[in-house]
């Protein structure tokens, strides 16, 4: 099935793609090296609604549908993931507050975000659960006489853990019932008690900001649950095809900017008294990432467009597993290609090569491991 873009999406490409040249590449070595957060990049992105892209017009954002918005993604990591990332995962957790907010959460964080100047993080992994969403061990109870939610955890691998300014948080409300007493509360992240710890020593995406954080008798008001009471699991479940299918276009990405890479040292490069992608091995190499490029660009935006559709759900499940594992795994393979194609100069970091398999290495892991995608795609086949 062939999908193309209408003439606004290819607009919105170039937009980005533009953005990404001018911008991002030039500074993209320099951000890797130093795991400096782009702040200035952010505000700019913002201006061109490159911010959480999907938060609604009424709020201050584009409104895009998940295909533009996936196309936004792809072009920011194939400009670099690292800073790609940063600004993509800038409104993380918004999804669960323009769906499933009140009306007063929207008003206050949506337009900020939109506009650049609030960041969002989502709370869900834990240093014993990552995959095991379920088995969350942080606690939220009830403080009945005072009104408030005291929360008790800690929570790990949270991007934008220590810029961010609210942060949805996944805890139990109900210890034993699994995934059926999971509650999503929005925290400010000034209160008391919330206490973030910046990592710093990540293998890739270094410009994004990752954290650790403790949750050491945080207070809420009980207007600070987003959706119901021990509901939070199921209203999670919703945005999981979304957000799988975001993650296989940030691999199509990084995937594209490794075929980049190969293909304009291929054409500088000499070697025997030819251009090296005059060689056969050389040009087979990159014929085989290009395919398979084109091939997970194609699912994704398949994947995509079945999320957009919003009429089956286990279909969704399906594509979007689909998508985020091949994409991923292909991914990486394309980037290990990348630095054969650079020889001995793939290895150091004079060239972008070695930065995007660094980075292409991540896609594989959150949002589920390819292992849990391929749990899901069986069920759904069988």
């Amino acid at each position: 099935m062939s999908f193309q873009l209408s003439s606004e999406q290819e607009a919105v490409r170039d937009v980005v793609r533009e953005f990404g040249e001018n911008e991002i590449r030039p500074v993209a070595r320099e951000h890797d090296e130093t795991r400096e957060y782009p702040h200035d990049l952010v505000e700019e992105a913002a201006k061109y609604d490159l911010v959480a892209p999907t938060i609604a017009e009424e709020y201050g954002g584009a409104g895009m549908d998940l295909l533009t918005a996936v196309v936004v993604t792809e072009e920011l990591w194939r400009a670099d993931p690292g800073i790609g990332s940063a600004i993509g995962s800038r409104g993380f957790g918004t999804t669960m507050i323009q769906e499933f907010g009140d009306e007063w959460m929207k008003e206050e964080w949506l337009p900020k975000v939109a506009a650049g100047d609030a960041a969002t993080c989502s709370c869900i992994s834990e240093p014993a659960h990552g995959s095991d969403v379920a088995g969350i061990e942080t606690r939220a109870e009830l403080d009945e006489e005072a009104g408030e939610w005291v929360l008790n955890g800690d929570k790990m691998w949270i991007t934008n853990g220590t810029i961010a300014d609210v942060a949805v948080v996944m805890a139990k409300t109900s210890p034993g019932e699994r995934h059926r007493g999971i509650t999503a509360f929005l925290v400010e992240a000034d209160r008391e008690g919330f206490e973030p710890t910046k990592i710093d020593n990540k293998l890739g995406i270094r410009a994004s900001d990752l954290a650790e954080i403790r949750l050491n008798d945080v207070r809420v008001p009980e207007d600070n649950v987003i959706g119901a009471v021990d509901q939070g699991f199921y209203q999670l479940m919703a945005f999981f095809a979304g957000g799988r299918t975001s993650v296989a276009a940030q691999a199509v990405g990084a995937a594209q900017g490794a075929l980049d890479a190969a293909i304009d040292y291929a054409e500088e490069r000499e070697q025997g008294g030819q251009k090296i992608k005059e060689y056969q091995a050389i040009s087979h190499k990159v014929a085989e990432m290009a395919t398979n490029v084109e091939a997970a660009r194609s699912l994704t935006y398949r994947a995509a467009s079945v999320v957009d559709a919003d009429g089956n759900d286990q279909l969704a499940a399906k594509f979007a597993s689909m998508a985020k594992l091949f994409a991923s795994e292909r991914a990486v393979e394309v980037a290990d290609e990348g630095i054969q194609v650079h020889g001995g100069a793939g290895f150091v970091t004079d060239h972008p090569a070695e930065r995007f398999y660094r980075d292409a290495r991540i896609t594989k892991i959150y949002e589920g491991t390819s292992e849990i995608q391929k749990n899901i795609i069986s069920d759904q086949v069988f």
